[in-house]
C-alpha cells in the first residue's frame, strides 16, 4: 500500500509537472505570436502610414482642388463619389468578366470556373434580363437611399469636410464597416431565406444557382435594400464618415461582392467558394466573412465538402478543382 501511494504520488507530481509545463511553453509560444503580431501590425501600419503620409499632401491638395471646384455644390461632390465611382469600378470589372461568361475566353480565366459545366456559355436572355434587374436596382432603388444618406451624415459631421481621413483611421472605418456589415447581413439574408419571405423575394436571386459576377446585385428591389443597401450604408453612418472614405467603402463592398458571386476560383483573389455553395445548396453560408456562420452552425455541411477544403487563397496557377478534385462519383 505504501509503495502504491508512493507510486500514485510520483505520478501524481509527473502529471502536475507536466501539465504545467504545458501551460508555460503554451503561454511562451502564445506570447511570442502576440508579440510577432504587434510588432508586426506596428511596422505595417507605420510604413503604410509613412507612405500614406508622403502621399498624403498630394491627396489633401487633390481633394481641396475638387473642393474649390465644386465650391456651392458640394452635393454633386457627394453624388458622384457615392454612385458614380462604385459604379464604375462595378460595371469595369464586371464586363471582364462577362466577357469570359459570354464567350469562355480567355482559357486562362474560364479554366478556374467553380461549377464546371454550368454556364458555359452563360444563357443569353437570362442574363440581359438580369442585367435589366441590375440596373433597375443601381439607378431607380439605390438612388433615393443615397440620397437621404447625405442630411443623416451632415448630422454627424460635413462628409465634405476639407481634411482628409489619416490612414489609420480609414483602417479603423474600414474594420467597423466590415463588422456592421457581416452582422447585418447575415441575419437580414438569413431571414430573407424564411420560406414565406424566400418565395416572394430572395428566391429571384437563387434563379441562378451558379452564380456570375453581375448577379450580384440581381435581387428583388426589398431585397436590394434590407440585404444590400442596409448593411453597407450603416457602417458610413456610425463612423460619421468622410466622402473619400464611403466612396472607398462603397467600391470596395461592390467589388467583394463580384469577386464572391464571379464563379471563378482565380489566383491571388479572395475565395468565392464560400458563398458559391450557398447559390448551390441555399441552406448553408449566409454570412460574408463566415463567422456567424461558425457561430450558429450554418456552415457544418459546407465544412465536410471539397468546396470548403479549396476555400483558401489561391496563390498559385494551378486550378483548385484540379489540385483538390471532387471524390470520384460512385457508381451503381
Amino acid at each position: 500500500m505504501v509503495m502504491l501511494s508512493g507510486e500514485n504520488a510520483r505520478t501524481r507530481l509527473w502529471l502536475e509537472g507536466h501539465t504545467w509545463g504545458s501551460m508555460r511553453r503554451t503561454a511562451f509560444i502564445l506570447g511570442s505570436g502576440l508579440l510577432l503580431l504587434v510588432a508586426f501590425w506596428n511596422s505595417a501600419t507605420w510604413h503604410l502610414q509613412r507612405f500614406w503620409g508622403a502621399s498624403g499632401y498630394f491627396w489633401q491638395a487633390q481633394w481641396e482642388r475638387l473642393l474649390s471646384t465644386f465650391e456651392g455644390k458640394e452635393w454633386t461632390l457627394y453624388i458622384i463619389g457615392v454612385t458614380q465611382v462604385p459604379n464604375l469600378l462595378f460595371w469595369s470589372f464586371n464586363g471582364l468578366l462577362l466577357a469570359v461568361d459570354t464567350t469562355g475566353k480567355p482559357h486562362f480565366i474560364s479554366r478556374y470556373r467553380i461549377q464546371v459545366g454550368k454556364n458555359e456559355p452563360v444563357d443569353a436572355e437570362k442574363l440581359r434580363q438580369s442585367i435589366r434587374t441590375v440596373l433597375f436596382n443601381q439607378w431607380v432603388i439605390s438612388p433615393p437611399m443615397l440620397v437621404l444618406l447625405y442630411p443623416i451624415l451632415k448630422l454627424w459631421g460635413d462628409p465634405c469636410r476639407r481634411e482628409l481621413p489619416t490612414f489609420r483611421w480609414f483602417l479603423l472605418e474600414l474594420a467597423v464597416f466590415t463588422l456592421i456589415e457581416e452582422v447585418l447581413f447575415y441575419y437580414s439574408h438569413r431571414l430573407l431565406h424564411h420560406p414565406t419571405f424566400y418565395r416572394k423575394i430572395h428566391k429571384k436571386h437563387h434563379e441562378w444557382t451558379a452564380p456570375i459576377g453581375v448577379i450580384s446585385l440581381y435581387a428583388h428591389p426589398i431585397e436590394h435594400v434590407v440585404s444590400n443597401m442596409l448593411p453597407v450604408m450603416v457602417g458610413p453612418i456610425v463612423m460619421g464618415s468622410h466622402l473619400s472614405s464611403i466612396t472607398m467603402w462603397f467600391s470596395l463592398a461592390l467589388i467583394i461582392t463580384t469577386i464572391s458571386h464571379c464563379g471563378y476560383h482565380l489566383p491571388f483573389l479572395p475565395s468565392p467558394e464560400f458563398h458559391d455553395y450557398h447559390h448551390l445548396k441555399f441552406n448553408q453560408c449566409y454570412g460574408v466573412l463566415g463567422v456567424l456562420d461558425h457561430l450558429h452552425g450554418t456552415d457544418t455541411v459546407f465544412k465536410q465538402t471539397k468546396a470548403y477544403e479549396r476555400h483558401i487563397l489561391l496563390l498559385g496557377f494551378t486550378p483548385l478543382s484540379e489540385s483538390i478534385p471532387d471524390a470520384p462519383k460512385k457508381t451503381e
